[in-house]
């Protein structure tokens, strides 16, 4: 699994955003879905992170539409065309 900066992840009702990523910690944003608009902000060891969002899907760009989330699926289909 690849970490990404500003990723946004899906488990369960909730959604997880990668604010910092750096060598060892993850610094992410937990937001429920039906309180879109707050969220809190939480650090973690990346091995924590891992277990956290295990099963869960990263969101799409057309699910996150208006998100940081847009700037990473476009990244990821330009890298991947020459």
């Amino acid at each position: 699994m690849k970490l990404h900066q500003n990723q946004l992840w899906r488990q369960g009702g909730d959604l997880y955003r990668i604010v910092t990523l750096e060598r060892l910690s993850v610094g992410y944003k937990k937001i429920d879905e039906a309180h879109a608009e707050g969220g809190t902000h939480h650090v973690a060891t990346k091995k924590e992170f891992c277990r956290l969002i295990k099963g869960a899907v990263a969101v799409s760009g057309e699910e996150g539409k208006g998100s940081a989330a847009d700037d990473s699926a476009s990244e990821t289909k330009t890298a991947g065309g020459k």
